[in-house]
């Protein structure tokens, strides 16, 4: 099945808040965004490059704009999409379809074209360097299997380990003091 069928299947779905998805589709539809199919559900972009997807949920549905962090929200509807995974992402939710406001909405989608068009985006930080604390190295040396598989976590869960571990280190410490 391609995409455009896989899209129109998610938006006749039978579900509980089918009539305010396709309401925000066909607000989406308004604007010059291209409707493409990511991760399962309706994502729309511009260019190629994300702007919003509509979702639906067990309690409610809603907008999810990719770069929300840089909109306005003079309504103050926005959440932050996943506390502590995302940065940029914010979440417009709605737990009817009499909620949705299609002059808001327009905006706001507008907005975030507006921002994607201009390169309003939120870049990906450099991570800086690790730091392996010392008796960790040590340890990971008298350990050559345990070295091996530290080595195949990526570096981010390398820094989680690095971190828990000077946490656990600083505890010790202080516990004796």
């Amino acid at each position: 099945m391609d995409d455009l069928r896989k899209i129109e299947v998610f938006y006749n779905k039978k579900q509980p808040f089918k009539e305010g998805i396709v309401l925000l589709r066909s607000l989406a539809k308004q604007t010059d965004l291209i409707e493409t199919l990511k991760w399962g559900a309706p994502v729309y972009t511009i260019k190629n490059k994300n702007v919003l997807g509509i979702m639906a949920f067990k309690e409610h549905f809603g907008i999810w704009f990719f770069n929300g962090v840089y909109l306005k929200d003079p309504k103050g509807v926005l959440e932050n999409a996943q506390e502590g995974k995302t940065k940029a992402m914010r979440h417009w939710k709605f737990n009817t379809i009499e909620e949705i406001d299609k002059g808001q909405v327009l905006s706001y989608m507008e907005e975030a074209i507006g921002n994607r068009k201009t390169g309003k985006v939120l870049s990906e930080q450099k991570v800086a360097e690790l730091k392996m604390p010392e008796w960790l190295k040590e340890a990971l040396m008298g350990n050559l299997e345990a070295k091996k598989q530290f080595k195949l976590l990526t570096p981010y869960k390398q820094k989680e380990y690095y971190e828990y571990i000077s946490t656990v280190q600083l505890e010790k410490l202080n516990s004796r003091g």
